[in-house]
């Protein structure tokens, strides 16, 4: 194991060595509410009913099977990653890279 630190390292080391880091008040109370945003995130108690097209059905379960999960999963995830604005446009990705 090497005992080099990488760049990233090295800035947290200088920050820690200026004093710049400190203890977090009420320690045991944030982390209880981090816990319960965490649990949050993951949560899913809520349904829905869609109606999608049965072309498109297909071709989510098709999707879903080559990725080795369920196709409600491929759905909620999707949905999870589009309205957290993390579901990139691959289109608009290579157009821009291209440019």
């Amino acid at each position: 194991m090497s005992n080099q630190l990488n760049n990233q390292e090295k800035d947290i080391l200088e920050s820690f060595e200026k004093g710049e880091w400190g203890s977090i008040p009420n320690r045991a109370d944030e982390m209880k509410r981090h816990v319960e945003y965490a649990k949050a995130t993951h949560r899913k108690d809520k349904r829905i009913n869609i109606r999608i097209s049965e072309k498109d059905l297909e071709l989510i379960q098709r999707k879903a099977l080559s990725e080795g999960i369920p196709y409600q999963t491929l759905i909620s995830s999707l949905i999870h990653k589009f309205v957290n604005g993390k579901l990139i446009d691959r289109e608009k990705l290579l157009n821009n890279a291209g440019a």
